[in-house]
């Protein structure tokens, strides 16, 4: 998401310890857990792939289910773990794991090895820790552990729960139109669609309109995305941070063939229980500059916390966004360009050209740059915590995706929610120029309004009566239906 979220800073696992930094409004969240806490008397377990677009929302989730009266166990692997001192109402434990621990001081370490690694050598200790989490809660007469929730990257957390009889219930971080998409692989395979082969790359998939071949994910994420999908259809239910409104086709479609409720709780960080979560941001000079410019004029443009773009796109981005005129706020983060080790990867003189009209940072805070009122349009890469904070902020968006489901979530953006305009020919400079002009200057209204209309509807979904409240009401429920653990007490 290109900024490292204040709500959700990363530390080394040897300062996880630390729990000095309190948030500004967590005794407000604590009271009001522990009023409802009183009347449940449930703990659930909450175990998130170690990435900031995975986190954040199992965070978020964790807040919500907090208020509703759970208490809450966060499982975190030591790969750049979150501080517990920001979250100080909730229980964290460590994994025991030396190799992701060394890859957290090498930041360069690619997110595929990463998730290699995470299910090479993560699935013992987590069967560890998960033991010694059971046992200590009954020993202590600790309210009693109903249910685990894991990301579904965790490729062995189902196995492992099952070995203790605790149900598993997924978060689905992404949106589920992609899920439906996983989940008929085989169909796309049977059709030649899948693997994508060059000469059908701009043919369209009538079985998903309006995705085209070239949107599909690469062979080489089948066996991950094959995990993903058997371990959320052999889970106890899934949560997905999406609304009704917003993917009604997919989430239907999806009742219809799997056997496990599905509770769509999204937009999980417009919650109001994480609006009290304020730990403020670290850094103002992005809203210090945006103060200064007109309403709707600014693009924001940031391409998330892990994916990155070779050298030759980076620059005909940097020179397209100077082409268009258009005021921008740009994010460049380290190790945004591939190979490079340059402290500053831009063209020579590019700031002096720049001038005023833009301002180029390592990260922002993307909450309160896409709510500011300068923000009119976001060049993204379309990950699905973006996209889905762009909606609910009512900014349109010019669509860069890099990989894994960014490019379906674009065509989404672009061709059925017709909030955006996706770049069909990669980074070329005069298509960069066009597409900025076009949404900032020429065609930009009609997006905005239908954005608009969105924004409202992922609002009201989660007032009382909406799509989403009803889901979590739906979904405390639910836990609440399960057998307490009985740990065999040493």
């Amino acid at each position: 998401m290109g900024r490292k979220n204040p709500d959700t800073q990363r530390v080394s696992p040897n300062e996880i310890k630390s729990t000095g930094v309190k948030l500004e409004d967590s005794t407000k969240i604590s009271m009001e857990g522990e009023k409802q806490q009183s009347k449940l008397g449930r703990r659930l377990l909450l175990f998130s792939a170690p990435f900031t677009g995975h986190m954040n929302p199992m965070l978020n989730l964790a807040t919500i289910l907090y208020s509703k009266g759970f208490s809450i166990t966060i499982i975190q692997a030591p790969y750049f773990p979150t501080n517990p001192a920001h979250y100080p109402h909730f229980t964290f434990k460590l994994l025991d794991d030396e190799v992701l621990e060394k890859y957290s001081k090498s930041p360069e370490i690619d997110s595929s090895v990463v998730i290699s690694a995470m299910n090479r050598t993560c699935e013992e200790p987590f069967r560890d820790c998960l033991g010694q989490i059971l046992r200590e809660t009954a020993v202590a007469e600790q309210d009693p552990v109903v249910a685990l929730i894991a990301d579904p990257m965790w490729a062995f957390s189902g196995s492992v729960a099952a070995s203790f009889n605790l149900p598993k219930i997924m978060l689905r971080t992404g949106n589920m139109s992609a899920f439906l998409v996983y989940c008929s692989l085989t169909l796309l395979n049977e059709k030649g669609y899948f693997p994508p082969q060059d000469t059908t790359l701009e043919e369209k998939i009538p079985e998903f309109p309006p995705l085209k071949v070239k949107d599909l994910p690469s062979e080489s994420d089948r066996h991950i995305l094959q995990a993903i999908v058997e371990g959320t259809t052999t889970s106890q239910g899934v949560i997905c941070n999406t609304f009704e409104e917003l993917e009604d086709y997919a989430i239907a479609k999806l009742q219809q063939t799997l056997t496990i409720p599905i509770f769509p709780l999204g937009p999980l960080h417009k919650h109001p229980a994480n609006s009290v979560v304020n730990i403020g941001s670290q850094d103002q000079t992005s809203i210090a500059w945006l103060n200064t410019q007109a309403p709707k004029s600014v693009l924001y443009v940031s391409f998330g916390s892990i994916a990155g773009m070779n050298k030759d796109e980076f620059l005909e981005l940097m020179w397209g966004l100077l082409d268009s005129m258009v005021p921008f706020l740009l994010v460049i983060r380290p190790k945004l360009v591939k190979g490079s080790e340059a402290d500053d990867p831009l063209p020579e003189g590019y700031r002096e050209m720049m001038g005023e009209r833009g301002h180029i940072v390592k990260w922002a805070s993307q909450l309160e740059v896409l709510s500011h009122p300068a923000v009119g349009g976001f060049l993204t890469h379309n990950g699905w915590n973006s996209t889905l904070e762009s909606i609910c902020e009512g900014v349109p968006m010019v669509c860069k995706p890099l990989f894994a489901d960014q490019n379906m979530n674009a065509r989404h953006v672009s061709e059925n929610w017709k909030i955006g305009l996706k770049m069909e020919r990669g980074v070329k400079r005069d298509e960069v120029t066009r597409a900025i002009r076009k949404l900032m200057l020429e065609e930009g209204a009609e997006m905005r309004s239908r954005i608009t209309d969105l924004k409202e509807k992922a609002t009201h979904c989660l007032e009382e009566g909406g799509s989403s409240y009803k889901s979590l009401e739906r979904l405390t429920k639910y836990l609440l239906s399960f057998e307490t653990f009985q740990a065999i007490k040493e």
